[in-house]
């Protein structure tokens, strides 16, 4: 309970009254009187408020399931005890406890707190229906504590805050609906811009036999089947073996969690180097731009890789093949999760999900990754690739995506040559685009052509290394994040066709 405006305006006529009395003395009269009367209005409005005007019920509707940086829309019904309140608050404002991970949209005004007509319910409404948009900005698991609301008294002298305790509680999965609502692969392939890459090599499953036709491999000639049937004129008839691709494969996901890619895609303001390459003026606010977009604001390289892990693991089962995923480097908590009070106990442990196959593996491999997030924490690949190694029974498709790096050629190259002798690895860097952008510019001065060397020679460094494990046998692919998930499903889809694994 706090004093409303009501309150502040009558003590200070109040006080004005007395001022005048000061100089008028037949006015203290009705000064005192007006003292001694506006006391039990005081405390009758208090106790009316107090004791019969919280009468209201308020309950939430959203959906237990939400996607990354997809607007859901939050319903909240607010009704009566009673049928027919007799009193009702002068003033009803209401704010809704929404997560810290979720923020409202913008809509030009301020959502909270909202103001609630009272008129309606003495019209003999039932209940009202408030609804409003909120955006998931971070994975994981959400809490709804409930309510506030602020009740003002029938003459406005006090106010009453008031929590209603209407719980709710859901994920937020990575933003999976173009998995689901594009479930043809075709379709979904072109949109993300999957080359059509051409098939090579005998590393193919047996699929069928069939009639030899103009331009095939004279090495498909299956001979046995071919003596087994003579033609209708006794000439022999030519037959084929057909291949498809192999199934039954295993592919394994290795994440980094870590710092590598805890590096926010977009919101970070540019330092006025970065301004001076982007064509930008040191003056300009980009700070309402950034509020703007703030969806992308909150994502990081990590959340584009994870995106992209799923997006090629639903395309792998599709072939047929089984998936596994792991991280490395990330502070997983051991407390229980509760809202914002989550507590942040635990120790720097690899989340390992074994190989399955199926449309069944892909559930449970977004119900065990879709709270995974990274942190600022050191990250070892050379740690997950020997635990891989141990636990891998069969040779298996390694894809460790990471932000490799001049000092990891030299620590990494003992488990990569082991690792490359047993399965088929691919080593994925995510492209540093403040890196890029200082070393494309123009320098205007000592300090920026210092800026500008160091960055072409940091970038010089990670091509070399690239350059290097591709002349050991192994896999690499460097790549914006932006374009991670099409560059992945083209590179699996090209070893698949080569017979490689």
């Amino acid at each position: 309970m706090k004093p409303g405006p009501g309150l502040f305006a009558a003590c200070l006529l109040w006080l004005l009254l007395a001022a005048a009395a000061y100089f008028f003395p037949f006015l203290t009269i009705i000064w005192i009187f007006t003292g001694l009367a506006l006391i039990p209005v005081l405390a009758l409005d208090f106790l009316f408020l107090f004791f019969f005007c919280d009468r209201l019920k308020v309950n939430r509707v959203i959906k237990t399931t939400l996607c990354q940086g997809v607007n859901a829309k939050v319903r909240l019904v607010i009704g009566c005890a009673n049928s027919s309140p007799l009193i009702m608050p002068s003033a009803i404002r209401i704010f809704d406890l929404y997560p810290a991970s979720m923020e409202p949209v913008n809509t030009g005004k301020k959502t909270f707190p909202a103001v609630i007509n009272r008129k309606l319910f003495q019209k003999g409404r039932a209940v009202i229906n408030m609804d409003y948009m909120i955006t998931p900005a971070e994975r994981g698991q959400w809490f709804f504590k409930g309510t506030q609301l602020l009740l003002s008294s029938v003459c406005r002298f006090w106010e009453l805050k008031v929590f209603h305790q209407c719980e709710s509680s859901g994920k937020t999965y990575p933003d999976f609906n173009k998995l689901k609502a594009g479930a043809d692969l075709r379709g979904l392939l072109e949109k993300t811009g999957v080359k059509n890459i051409r098939r090579r090599g005998q590393g193919m499953e047996f699929r069928s036999l069939r009639d030899y036709q103009d331009g095939d491999s004279v090495r498909d000639i299956d001979w046995r089947a071919v003596s087994r049937r003579p033609g209708m004129d006794g000439y022999l008839k030519l037959i084929v073996r057909e291949y498809q691709e192999e199934q039954d494969q295993q592919v394994l996901f290795l994440l980094d969690s870590g710092y590598r890619l805890h590096k926010r895609e977009t919101g970070n303001i540019p330092d006025n180097s970065i301004r001076s390459a982007a064509g930008i003026s040191p003056q300009t606010n980009l700070r309402p731009q950034i509020n703007l977009q703030r969806q992308n604001y909150f994502r990081t390289q990590f959340d584009s890789a994870l995106e992209a892990v799923l997006l090629l693991a639903w395309v792998s089962l599709k072939h047929g093949d089984s998936v596994a995923a792991a991280s490395f480097g990330s502070r997983e908590d051991d407390g229980s999760a509760e809202g914002d009070d989550r507590s942040a106990v635990g120790d720097d442990r690899s989340r390992w999900l074994f190989p399955g196959k199926g449309m069944a593996a892909f559930s449970k491999l977004m119900n065990g990754l879709y709270d995974l997030k990274s942190s600022p924490s050191p990250s070892s690949p050379f740690s997950c690739l020997e635990e891989a190694l141990g636990k891998l029974k069969r040779r298996t498709f390694i894809i460790i995506i990471s932000n490799f790096r001049e000092e990891d050629g030299e620590s990494l190259s003992w488990i990569l040559k082991r690792v490359n002798r047993r399965h088929l690895l691919l080593l994925v860097s995510l492209k540093e685009s403040e890196a890029g952008a200082i070393a494309a510019r123009k320098p205007v001065n000592a300090d920026e052509a210092l800026e500008t060397a160091a960055a072409f020679s940091y970038l010089n460094a990670r091509r070399e290394l690239q350059q290097k494990w591709e002349h050991l046998g192994l896999l690499t692919l460097e790549t914006s994040s932006q374009n991670l998930a099409p560059a992945l499903i083209n590179r699996y889809l090209q070893v698949k066709r080569s017979g490689r694994l």
